[in-house]
């Protein structure tokens, strides 16, 4: 106890407090301290301990005076402690309550809990060591220099909160100077597809068409070349038809390679992140999808009895999807949709649907238990 030195509390210029927590008393070795229960303080330079009742009592001392630290459980009757080793008492330390004491250890009793959060903050800190790197710019008061340190300590405070404010206010204005130009360069790169695609258009006899394919890939990967959107097109069934065309050239290439099917939010992030600028509302998705059979265009919008939708192609057969998962299903013995998903590279809820549409026409059966869904081969 007696490396600890009266201290008015504040925080120093540079120092940060870390955590605090009430109901805490001091043990000088394995005898309670001449001290009422209070709170502890710890911060990035200092372990701090203050009486509830009377502010004016509050000791401080520095975290480098720590040698190493332990953990004592609670018991019957007995409270949770954090048992502090101490370097020896240094020569030019300041008085405090203890002039002199006979043990090189402090315990920090815990009566209403929060040991373990504060154990993990002092591991930290001194693992850190900000002392070091940061040390205190004014030195802790005592006596009649209390009342000046005072208010340097208040005028610190203040400072920092000044810096952080101007730190953040910065940060702001350079996070929106980026997200401009990412503007101005975005509506650059949707002029420039566009440019190409009627270059494209114009040039039709010119270039065979596995350059056009594979000009449209490139743009693909930049974004979808001229969009189809409300004000190009106008609005009502004559936007959604065109809409539908587009998505019908677009997603034929990913829906085969998944297996001819997608959900619809897989569809709705595909296309928005295709289309840039142009971002497409849930519901013209689905009133574009909506009429890819009306259009005999080669994909169509389909509803599970869940209420799951999907985009398929029209060439995908459901016999074969049902097929599918009764191999798996018997080849395994047994399988969850996760796992169905795993064999298959599909999501979860896709593999789900199957699954649940070979049980629905009889070849598979399941069983619903604390351990999930998961389906059997149907013997019966």
């Amino acid at each position: 106890m007696d490396r600890f030195s009266w201290s008015n509390g504040l925080l120093e210029i540079n120092e940060t407090l870390v955590i605090q927590q009430r109901g805490i008393r001091l043990y000088d070795g394995d005898e309670k301290a001449k001290l009422d229960v209070g709170v502890a303080l710890l911060s990035t330079h200092r372990l701090i301990w203050r009486d509830v009742k009377n502010h004016e009592c509050c000791i401080a001392m520095p975290l480098s005076q720590i040698i190493f630290f332990e953990e004592q459980a609670a018991g019957i009757g007995k409270s949770a402690k954090i048992i502090i080793h101490l370097h020896a008492t240094p020569a030019n330390k300041e008085p405090g309550p203890y002039q002199h004491s006979k043990y090189s250890i402090i315990k920090l009793s815990f009566k209403e809990h929060g040991q373990i959060e504060f154990h993990r903050r002092l591991t930290e800190e001194m693992t850190q060591k900000r002392w070091e790197s940061t040390p205190a710019s004014q030195p802790i008061p005592t006596g009649s220099q209390t009342g000046r340190t005072r208010a340097v300590g208040i005028v610190g405070i203040e400072r920092k909160i000044e810096e952080k404010r101007k730190e953040t206010d910065k940060n702001i204005s350079e996070a929106f100077e980026d997200l401009s130009k990412l503007m101005v360069k975005a509506k650059e790169m949707v002029e420039l597809s566009r440019s190409i695609a009627n270059k494209i258009k114009d040039k039709q006899g010119n270039i065979t068409e596995d350059e056009t394919i594979r000009f449209k890939s490139y743009l693909l990967s930049m974004g979808i070349a001229d969009p189809v959107t409300r004000e190009t097109h106008g609005s009502g069934t004559h936007y959604h038809m065109q809409l539908a065309k587009q998505l019908g050239d677009m997603l034929q290439v990913p829906l085969e390679e998944r297996g001819g099917m997608m959900a619809l939010t897989e569809v709705y992030c595909l296309v928005n992140r295709a289309r840039g600028m142009e971002l497409l509302s849930p519901e013209d998705l689905v009133n574009a999808c909506k009429v890819f059979e009306s259009l005999k265009l080669p994909l169509r919008l389909r509803v599970f009895d869940s209420g799951v939708m999907v985009v398929q192609l029209q060439s995908h057969s459901e016999e074969e999807m049902i097929s599918s998962a009764l191999d798996n299903v018997s080849d395994k013995g047994s399988l969850t949709a996760e796992e169905f998903a795993k064999l298959l590279g599909l999501s979860v809820l896709l593999s789900k649907e199957r699954l649940l549409l070979a049980e629905k026409v009889g070849h598979l059966c399941r069983d619903d238990s604390v351990e999930g869904l998961r389906f059997y081969p149907n013997l019966f």
